[in-house]
């Protein structure tokens, strides 16, 4: 065996990264199409960050316990935004109904601009976060702990008020696209 420093080794290891690195995409392909055929809501958390109203997306969000009253979302590490929800302290959680579709694909993108513009909103009632217009829920909350999770991270959220709309159909997402109940 020759030393990884003559170049010999160098380029075979080159090329078996790039195999393992295509072995790794499509693995992390798969996992998405997989774990796509689980339908979820969709929900845009929210927080003030000083004078300014922030948001994100978040499909990955669930109950954890009734007591206390805790929640999770978990954002990506990568995300602008969850830094600024995350320095907040406090935050809430939107469930969108079946017509804001525009508002998801509003607050997922990563294009610059102010995400709140044309997007009615009001305080909520313990946080102040934005509690969005035309939500089919709202849960609003204090950060309670934050999890590592590999390339995201687990956001407990203790709950401190909540409502929901007497009627209509929650938006969801599932196989890539966005659907609803009907």
């Amino acid at each position: 065996m020759t030393d990884a420093g003559d170049g010999w080794l160098d380029g075979v290891d080159d090329e078996l990264r790039s195999f393992d690195d295509l072995v790794t995409q499509r693995a992390a392909r798969r996992f998405r199409d997989v774990l796509g055929h689980y339908a979820s809501g969709v929900t845009v958390v929210t927080a003030m960050a000083g004078q300014e109203a922030v948001g994100l997306t978040c499909q990955s969000f669930s109950s954890v316990s009734l007591d206390p009253p805790l929640v999770v979302f978990i954002p990506a590490r990568t995300s602008r935004t969850w830094p600024r929800i995350r320095e907040a302290g406090r935050f809430c959680v939107n469930v969108l109904g079946a017509d804001q579709q525009a508002v998801s694909d509003r607050f997922a993108g990563r294009g610059a601009g102010d995400r709140f513009a044309g997007v009615e909103w009001r305080p909520a009632p313990v946080t102040g976060s934005p509690l969005l217009a035309g939500s089919h829920a709202y849960v609003d909350c204090t950060v309670y702990a934050v999890h590592e999770a590999g390339d995201h991270d687990l956001v407990v959220g203790r709950v401190h008020a909540m409502g929901h709309a007497e009627a209509g159909e929650p938006l969801l997402f599932h196989r890539g696209r966005y659907r609803t109940l009907g």
